[in-house]
């Protein structure tokens, strides 16, 4: 038929002019490598060519060597790179695979998760009354025994997946027929001071002087949040520790880690795959602290492993509320069935018995804390070890925060900052606005109207109570500028020291900076 010759005629044209390519790249590439036809040319004109001619014959014939090795080199890169390509597609192919494959086996491990949780969790029709070979156990917490004579409700749970915060639902079960703790305290400061520093030799064989602890006392007055620096080994989180068991409390410690970036990683986030909140440790000790009066500890160790103004500075910008009642932290933006009994439209407050402290190793690993972290709480420096001493034996104590906060405010009536001290941190003020470049600020001053008369109620003099506030709160802005503008203005400002509150009495002020014209 026609049709057939003519689409006959079409593709032997089409497939003819294909062969043509084909062998003329063959030929062209045989011909480039005929070295034959390179030699006849030689032996042609070697007669006849000089020297000079010669030389410039060599080197034509070296540049289109290179340039058949480039064109080698371009068609071997060019075939590597399409092999790459292909093996890249072939793996990206089994890795989408082996993710689907990972997705399947992390949702059944959520759902035998689930029900490891539901059978631990103490409370379900099989659960043996809270007994495991016999012995009595706590169904909050498996792993620890419970107190004799507490008796803790077993209610039928709801439905596990209806509970987004499990961890604070739990508290909540512990936490219905909580009894009335009598605190009955009865102690002053100075007991107190004396009290803790035997508490932790006795019971904990953690050994500290009694500067130290008027110091921290004092810390703990002017503010909720500590922060205990200095070099490694000294005991900054084991200050922390010794203070929360002598509360008859178990210390939170949230050991920051370098990926910490925004506040989630403190509070906890809502994980829409699992529809749970993640609670982190740090909520769990705030909802707990809701519950009770005691004084609770959460510890930053290592907060400046990153940047604390990242992670902690909501948390920051809410104690600097005056109102309390104000103190509040939104976790979810909606509420459910079987939500926490103090969460409020998905709201936590955060309690006036928390207090926060975090330690710091200053060295070429973290982060440099900034100003505005400093400015809102105590630095303590705890660079030195105390050797062992005997002391008498001290147990816990019910302390609650209310009666230490009614301590802390008593000891602002009865030894306020005397008008000639004043006097003094006015010209101080002045001399190192001039020389200086910084200042007190109402913010400081109104810590320091906190912290020196409950170091002295603790035992202290006001001036020692001065001395470390100013060395510690405000001389450590120093360290930010150029020792060479302010260096010839050490000693003149030493002097003003001795002359305002006495020879050597600034100690802390003077070893400061004196060391820092060192250098």
């Amino acid at each position: 038929m026609t049709i057939f010759r003519f689409l006959y005629e079409i593709l032997s044209v089409l497939f003819q002019g294909v062969i043509y390519i084909f062998k003329g790249l063959f030929n062209g590439i045989k011909t480039i490598f005929s070295f034959g036809d390179y030699k006849k040319i030689i032996d042609f004109y070697s007669k006849e060519l000089n020297i000079s001619e010669w030389i410039l014959v060599t080197i034509l014939i070296v540049v289109l060597i290179l340039i058949v090795g480039l064109i080698a080199y371009i068609l071997y890169y060019l075939l590597r790179k399409y092999i790459i390509l292909k093996k890249k597609l072939v793996n990206q192919e089994s890795l989408l695979e082996e993710i689907n494959t990972l997705n399947d086996q992390v949702e059944g491990l959520v759902k035998e998760n689930e029900k490891i949780a539901e059978i631990y969790s103490g409370i379900t029709p099989n659960s043996n009354n809270g007994k495991i070979g016999g012995a009595n156990v706590n169904p909050i917490n498996p792993n620890e025994p419970q107190v004799e004579g507490e008796e803790v409700e077993q209610e039928e749970e709801v439905a596990d997946e209806n509970i987004r915060f499990p961890q604070l639902y739990r508290i909540d079960k512990l936490n219905k027929k909580t009894k009335i703790v009598n605190y009955n305290n009865t102690q002053t400061l100075p007991e107190l001071v004396d009290d803790f520093r035997c508490f932790s030799a006795s019971q904990l064989h953690l050994y500290y002087n009694v500067e130290m602890i008027r110091v921290f006392f004092g810390g703990l007055a002017c503010g909720k949040m500590l922060i205990f620096q200095g070099i490694s080994g000294t005991g900054k989180t084991s200050l922390a520790y010794a203070w929360s068991k002598f509360n008859k409390s178990d210390p939170c410690i949230a050991s920051v880690q370098p990926s910490w970036r925004d506040r989630t990683d403190f509070f906890g986030y809502m994980n829409e795959f699992t529809k749970r909140f993640n609670e982190t440790g740090a909520l769990v000790e705030l909802y707990s602290a809701l519950y009770d009066d005691r004084c609770h500890t959460i510890v930053l160790d290592e907060m400046n492993l990153a940047r604390v103004e990242y992670y902690f500075a909501e948390v920051l910008s809410i104690l600097e509320m005056p109102n309390r009642a104000e103190w509040i932290v939104s976790l979810v933006t909606n509420t459910v069935e079987n939500d926490p009994v103090k969460l409020n439209n998905g709201k936590i407050r955060l309690n006036g018995n928390v207090w926060y402290i975090g330690t710091i190793n200053n060295d070429d690993s973290t982060f440099a804390v900034t100003d505005k972290v400093y400015d809102r709480a105590m630095p303590i420096d705890i660079n030195t070890k105390i050797d062992p001493f005997d002391c008498r034996n001290q147990e816990a104590l019910d302390l609650n925060s209310v009666y230490l906060e009614s301590l802390f405010h008593k000891a602002c009536e009865d030894f306020p900052i005397s008008e000639k001290s004043l006097k003094s941190l006015s010209t101080v003020d002045s001399f190192m606005i001039t020389n200086f470049k910084i200042s007190f600020g109402n913010r400081i001053m109104k810590q320091l109207n906190i912290f020196v008369p409950v170091y002295v109620a603790c035992g202290g003099d006001e001036v020692g109570g001065i001395d470390y506030f100013v060395a510690k709160k405000i001389l450590r802005k120093l360290e930010q500028q150029n020792i060479a503008y302010i260096r010839d203005a050490i000693d003149p400002f030493i002097e003003e020291l001795n002359r305002l509150f006495g020879k050597d009495k600034m100690k802390e002020c003077i070893e400061y900076v004196s060391m820092l014209k060192k250098g």
